[in-house]
């Protein structure tokens, strides 16, 4: 495998490991295709391509944020994605660890925007049946931000928060703020009028192997940082199974390609802005 070429992939803002998680020996990983080695320097990080030879190329941007540390193989015209409730003192910060995917980033984008798959892939957690049916809701294109957003979403799930076991439904708000980063807020049931919010931080290795992990700013008073974390792993590693199941692996932009249905309005939107942008990396396209 080799770097991509894609202009659109390469300007990105990537999150490609935990910074707590980054000790003295130099971590190698990939990303578009391209094998990077993170390291310590002094009192920040580096980040560097690893060259045909083995040798290693002039260091690469980072940044620090959320917890992770965010590197580019190109040069963004925007920043890292903003979330204002991460400055918010009363939440819950809960990273949740790397989830390592055979499948391309944007298939796994999508599966977090669907919730026609709560009552079977998450059963009695997120949803359950009889309450299969995805009310209506509204996706969009924000042009101003040049964002997807789905609002209006309503869900039955039977199991609010990992302490709160009683299932009743719940307000979702979805954002695509950038090709491989999500976010959900969910109306917090025990602050009326605020909204949890959790992001999904896509590191795409190759065309169709990505790494991600969840990072969470919670309101719950409740449950401890490791029930919170436990909550959301279960729930990812059930998501694991489905992603990698999916054929091709890849992402098809061509309308006709997969059949959508109403529930599928955010990744109708989704994937027409990803096509609007030209973005091929993990796409049919790319691999045609």
């Amino acid at each position: 495998m080799t770097k991509t070429t894609d202009k659109v992939a390469l300007d990105q803002w990537y999150a490609v490991e935990t910074v707590a998680e980054i000790a003295d020996a130099p971590i190698t990983t990939r990303l578009l295709g391209q094998g990077i080695e993170i390291s310590k320097q002094g009192d920040g990080f580096c980040v560097r391509e690893i060259l045909d030879d083995g040798g290693r190329g002039p260091a690469l941007p980072v940044k620090e944020k959320y917890g992770c540390l965010w590197t580019t193989l190109g040069t963004p015209e925007r920043s890292i994605v903003e979330i204002p409730e991460a400055y918010e003192s009363d939440r819950h910060y809960v990273p949740c660890g790397w989830v390592k995917m055979r499948a391309s980033g944007l298939r796994v984008v999508e599966n977090f925007l669907d919730m026609a798959h709560f009552p079977f892939v998450h059963t009695d957690i997120l949803g359950s049946e009889p309450h299969t049916e995805v009310p209506q809701y509204k996706s969009e294109i924000r042009r101003d931000v040049d964002e997807v957003w789905a609002t209006n979403c309503s869900f039955f799930q039977p199991q609010m928060t990992a302490t709160r076991p009683e299932g009743e439904f719940t307000q979702l708000t979805y954002r695509v703020p950038s090709p491989f980063v999500v976010m959900l807020y969910r109306a917090c049931p025990t602050k009326p009028g605020r909204r949890d919010a959790i992001a999904l931080f896509i590191q795409p290795m190759e065309e169709d192997l990505c790494r991600a992990t969840p990072v969470m700013y919670l309101l719950d008073d409740e449950a401890s940082i490791t029930q919170l974390r436990r909550f959301e792993q279960v729930i990812f590693l059930q998501d694991r199974i489905i992603v990698e199941n999916q054929r091709p692996l890849l992402m098809p932009l061509e309308p006709r390609a997969e059949i959508p249905t109403r529930a599928d309005s955010s990744s109708v939107a989704y994937r027409r802005w990803l096509k609007e942008k030209g973005l091929r990396y993990g796409t049919t396209a790319e691999a045609g």
